[in-house]
């Protein structure tokens, strides 16, 4: 697998990034990435919306 080269901010500079293990079930499109220098976390890609109340939840008393 290739490693992308991204910009890094701990480390100032492009740096090559890797997927790490994804314990969140997405398998190969996970998009965390992970600096191989100082495994600063990062998202790369469209990450996907968060889903939006029902109308019922959002219509509830307080």
């Amino acid at each position: 697998m290739s490693c992308p080269t991204l910009f890094c901010s701990d480390c100032g500079g492009d740096r090559p990034f890797e997927q790490p293990p994804c314990a969140d079930g997405h398998g190969a499109e996970c998009p965390e990435r992970a600096c191989t220098v100082c495994g600063t976390a990062v998202l790369a890609g469209a990450v996907p919306p968060a889903a939006r109340p029902s109308a019922s939840a959002r219509h509830r008393a307080a």
